[in-house]
């Protein structure tokens, strides 16, 4: 089978870069481009963030583009500098980008690909949802000639920014609904299956040891673990958004059900937060594809295979 063509849009972030290289890893997906995203930081540290990844693994041929540089409506008061560091990469060590980011606007370069491909192209959307509620709104033909959107995002089950929300949803939350409101063929990852995905210490001292990504890799995965060890009280860092890209991979992984999902967009404490409808009772028609369980240690096996194989690789 040949692969699927995939834009990754995310905001890098150390959860996005790991998902970056499951990607690349993975023959069963073809990378046309990467676009970026403020969220976990700042639009010009996401946006070097990616440039930084593809350096590491040689992949300077490949495009990426940066989009929007704030929510649609209200900026959040959220430092996740905690969470990512100052950078959204630290303890990765990485060097400065050897590139600049495409003069190209992350929207109009997705709707250039998606155009090129129509029906063909899966966008997964990684990071807060502006640059697809952008999308959808400037370039309907584009938005439409997607084979698929899979986003990480939503909770119904707890939040972690609320006790509602998930961040990629809480950031914009007006994106978020649009999207959902936009008709396409939409798969939500969200924090009721991806807090079982799951690397350990031990995971992380064994990816250390693969050649040219080893010590990159570990040294933001154990930064990341540090704030999960405040939160959670264990020495385990979620893999967030390599789920989303798991599911691309093998569709097994996750187990879906199709229902109608809305965002709480007002100015209460549940702003940001998904509201799943299982039971219809909302009267929408379903609109998304919701996780809801995951193959958690085939998942992690998966990921810890591919990132060996993109290490031996390039070795």
């Amino acid at each position: 089978m040949a692969p699927q063509p995939l834009i990754i849009d995310c905001d890098p972030g150390i959860d996005d870069a790991i998902a970056i290289l499951l990607a690349l890893a993975s023959p069963e997906l073809d990378v046309l481009a990467i676009t970026t995203v403020a969220g976990n930081a700042p639009l010009a540290n996401t946006t070097a963030n990616g440039l930084r990844v593809l350096d590491l693994v040689g992949r300077s041929d490949l495009l990426l583009a940066a989009g929007a540089e704030r929510p649609l409506v209200r900026v959040p008061g959220d430092d996740s500098s905690e969470t990512h560091g100052e950078t959204g990469l630290d303890g990765s060590n990485l060097p400065a980008p050897s590139r600049m980011a495409a003069g190209e606007h992350a929207v109009d370069l997705i709707a250039r690909l998606a155009l090129e491909r129509p029906g063909e192209v899966t966008l997964a959307a990684v990071g807060p949802l502006t640059n697809v509620a952008l999308l959808a709104a400037l370039r309907p033909d584009a938005f439409a000639a997607l084979r698929r959107i899979v986003v990480m995002g939503g909770a119904s089950n707890g939040g972690n920014m609320s006790p509602y929300a998930e961040f990629n949803i809480w950031f914009d939350p007006e994106a978020a609904e649009r999207v959902l409101q936009a008709g396409q063929d939409l798969t939500l990852v969200g924090l009721d299956v991806t807090r079982q995905a799951i690397l350990t210490s031990v995971d992380i001292d064994a990816l250390e040891q693969l050649p040219t990504i080893g010590p990159a890799v570990a040294g933001m995965l154990r930064f990341y673990m540090r704030k999960h060890v405040d939160w959670y009280g264990e020495e385990i860092v979620y893999q967030h958004d390599s789920l989303a890209i798991a599911h691309l991979i093998d569709p097994t992984i996750l187990g879906l059900v199709h229902c109608h999902v809305e965002v709480d967009t007002g100015v209460g404490p549940a702003r940001g937060s998904t509201l799943v409808d299982r039971l219809s009772v909302f009267g929408g028609g379903a609109n998304a594809h919701w996780a809801e369980s995951v193959a958690a240690e085939r998942f992690r096996a998966l990921l810890l295979g591919r990132l060996g194989e993109l290490a031996a690789r390039l070795s």
